[in-house]
């Protein structure tokens, strides 16, 4: 059997560009290598805080984020993800200098989902900050300006939000737990239409199954969208043998 070489590792397919951050991450977190049944390489990007990405809209960082995801593609990467739902304003430009897929936020799912609903059904937005979530985001990802969402940035006690807009290094994460169940329900009780809910947020993902229990309703996040993406890039193996 012959092999294509070219790589400098191999065996992780994935390469995650990370925000310069500090605060706890729990299993289910995307910057949690434990939360991926396969191997990702992490890249920090140098001056990327949560507060300059979601607050001014990550300016002055996209020549470090495309230098971070070079050399991710030099380590032996097929694609490459962020982690940072607010950074689907660098989708294009991330494909365009990197030449390998990208996968830049959670809301590039936003379409797929509306196709599993019924005409009368929307997918709902759970982000980080609906004030910061303006059209221009939601036109990179070609999401209707009307959608329904709901920010964590007036939920309970702001654990969640700020805790990780202030880089804490200390974060109450049942409590987060209350307030995610809290944003989710707020989302379905006012917005009859939703069928589905799509969370922004990165962080967000350890939370889905308390909020599918809460709510019933289908949930996405950034979780659902790499593990898809991957597969992509990292076909399982089928033993024709068995056919």
């Amino acid at each position: 059997m012959k092999l294509k070489g070219g790589k400098n590792i191999y065996g992780a397919s994935i390469g995650m560009l990370m925000l310069e951050t500090k605060f706890p991450r729990i299993i289910g977190d995307i910057g949690n290598a434990n939360t991926w049944p396969f191997h990702i390489h992490f890249e920090p990007v140098l001056g990327s805080s949560v507060s300059k990405v979601v607050k001014l809209k990550a300016k002055g960082t996209l020549d470090e984020f495309i230098k971070m995801g070079k050399r991710l593609i030099d380590k032996g990467v097929d694609a490459i993800a962020t982690n940072c739902g607010f950074l689907i304003i660098f989708q294009e430009e991330l494909i365009e200098a990197l030449g390998v897929p990208v996968f830049s936020s959670s809301l590039i799912q936003y379409n797929l989902i509306q196709q599993t609903l019924g005409k009368n059904k929307v997918p709902g937005l759970l982000t980080f900050s609906k004030e910061s979530l303006t059209s221009e985001y939601l036109d990179a990802a070609q999401i209707p300006l009307d959608v329904p969402i709901v920010g964590m940035e007036n939920i309970g006690t702001r654990e969640f939000y700020n805790g990780i807009l202030e880089d804490k290094t200390e974060i109450d994460f049942d409590l987060c737990r209350k307030e995610m169940i809290e944003a989710a329900l707020k989302l379905q009780r006012e917005n009859p239409q939703v069928g589905a809910i799509l969370c922004e947020c990165t962080n967000m993902p350890p939370y889905a199954s308390d909020i599918y229990k809460a709510t019933g309703l289908p949930i996405y996040n950034i979780y659902t969208g790499i593990t898809w993406f991957q597969q992509s890039v990292q076909p399982k193996r089928c033993n024709i043998e068995e056919f």
